[in-house]
């Protein structure tokens, strides 16, 4: 009895102490959850901007590419040895040079001959008109005579166009390449010589979607910019509009035209265009860093007012152009809206904020970053 009475105690003394101690940790939970519940965060700083109306001129984007007005890449008309080649690489060249000869030894050669045959026929047919208006040979004569001179001259002629066809002329001002040939190469025809690129002007290429057809005419100005000179701008004028549409992309193709006074843009340069409409566009807009973009909806925190105090919530917006620091908005917010410009990637929808614009980068249509 002594024994079962023990065991009873000892059992009702470790369920007591387990009892407590399991009280004692929910009262703990219970007291944790109640202080977090009643424990408020501090505000975020964040800088602001109030979405603002603008005037924007009328634009199109697109990228191109740079092609020469005139470009060719030489090739050799027939075969023969390089005999002569009277350029260097890069060199620039006028309309008219010699850029290269093939060997016309041969050529030469019969060339003398047939002058001084030329030459002959020529004295013949003069006497043979003498003596036919004497009456000593009969016409027909004469006419042989005739036809044995124009032989001769067609003869000299023809080696003078075998002997042009294996001299090569600029056709027209520019640059020329590095040469593919070689002093005492013999080469067939049809061989790659040099390119040839003028200088002057450049086209640039390029097109737009087909919704676009109605809004660009010629005479419209572009600007140009690229990767090779990101400091720079070009100015050039919308030349040429393709009077029909890609069925396959369901685009047209534009061409503008660039002076190139300088020799900068090369032909096969990677371009980004401007082309300026006419007219101006009223957008209202924020700045691009206060954008917080995902995959499920680009989105902004507006600055609102509530019991607690200064909180930030979000909304979802559709944004159009950009332009500098700018971007435009056309759903989503309204003009005089306060939205968070710097530090909205820290908050959560309802969090307190507090404001604080003095550090705030000032946004501008035509940024100049510092170490550019």
């Amino acid at each position: 009895m002594k024994k079962l009475s023990f065991s009873s105690l000892l059992i009702t003394a470790i369920t007591l102490l387990l009892a407590t101690i399991i009280g004692a940790k929910l009262f703990q939970f219970k007291s944790m959850a109640d202080a977090a519940e009643n424990m408020v965060l501090p505000p975020e700083t964040v800088s602001t901007f109030t979405i603002e109306k603008q005037s924007w001129t009328k634009s199109l984007h697109a990228i191109g590419t740079i092609d020469p007005i005139q470009g060719v890449l030489l090739q050799s008309e027939i075969d023969g040895v390089v005999n002569i080649i009277n350029f260097d690489n890069g060199q620039e060249v006028k309309k008219g040079d010699m850029l290269i000869q093939l060997d016309i030894s041969v050529e030469k050669a019969e060339l003398k001959a047939a002058k001084a045959l030329a030459h002959l026929a020529k004295l013949e047919l003069e006497r043979a008109k003498r003596l036919q208006k004497s009456g000593s040979i009969p016409e027909s004569e004469l006419d042989r005579a005739f036809a044995e001179a124009a032989r001769r001259n067609a003869e000299v002629e023809n080696i003078e166009a075998r002997i042009d066809r294996k001299t090569l002329y600029a056709p027209f001002n520019g640059i020329v390449g590095i040469r593919k040939i070689n002093l005492g190469q013999y080469i067939a025809s049809g061989t790659a010589i040099v390119s040839l690129q003028e200088n002057e002007s450049v086209y640039v290429n390029f097109s737009l979607p087909q919704n676009e057809i109605s809004n660009v005419n010629n005479g419209y100005i572009i600007k140009l910019t690229c990767d090779a000179y990101p400091q720079q701008n070009f100015e050039g004028e919308l030349t040429a509009i393709s009077p029909e549409i890609d069925p396959k992309t369901r685009s047209f193709s534009l061409q503008g035209t660039f002076i190139n006074s300088e020799a900068l843009l090369k032909p096969g340069l990677f371009v980004r265009l401007e082309i300026f409409l006419p007219g101006l566009d009223e957008v209202i807009v924020i700045p691009s860093t206060a954008i917080i973009y995902a995959p499920y909806g680009n989105s902004v925190y507006k600055i609102e007012e509530s019991e607690n105090g200064t909180i930030a919530r979000q909304h979802f917006i559709t944004t159009g152009r950009q332009k500098g620091d700018f971007i435009s908005i056309t759903k989503g917010a309204k003009l005089g809206d306060i939205v968070v410009s710097a530090g909205a990637f820290k908050l959560r929808n309802g969090i307190s904020v507090r404001v604080n614009n003095d550090l705030a980068p000032e946004p501008e249509l035509k940024p100049v970053p510092n170490n550019s």
